[in-house]
């Protein structure tokens, strides 16, 4: 099992900066591999952002590259999601995804352990 605790979330006005956390428990969690996505209302959940156990490689949704920027500290269990420039399109909830391999990064079906959530309202 594995416990996922995100955080960092909150009111930001547009063109503004936030950083999330996604605090890991129960195992190895150096072993997995993470995702972000969001879901805004009225819409479906898409994948954000992910990077694997190692930290070599890493995904991108294309409406954020050169915005946001994920990273991970397998020493303290954590991963983290940088957000710059943000825009009230980008408001939405904000929920962090673990699972074994790295096949299919991007599917949300596919992941195992999901944290709560996080909301990020951005105003404009």
């Amino acid at each position: 099992q594995v416990q996922l605790v995100e955080s960092g979330g909150g009111l930001v006005q547009a063109g503004g900066s936030l950083r999330l956390s996604c605090a890991a428990s129960g195992r190895t969690f150096s072993r997995l591999n993470m995702g972000w996505f969001r879901q805004a209302p009225g819409k479906e959940r898409e994948i954000v952002a992910a990077i694997s156990w190692s930290g070599d490689n890493t995904y991108y949704r294309d409406s954020v590259k050169g915005r946001f920027t994920i990273s991970r500290d397998n020493a303290k269990n954590t991963v983290y999601l940088e957000m710059n420039s943000l825009k009230p399109e980008d408001t939405a909830v904000y929920s962090c995804a673990a699972k074994a391999d790295w096949w299919q990064a991007k599917n949300g079906n596919v992941y195992a352990y999901w944290g709560p959530g996080t909301q990020v309202p951005v105003s404009s």
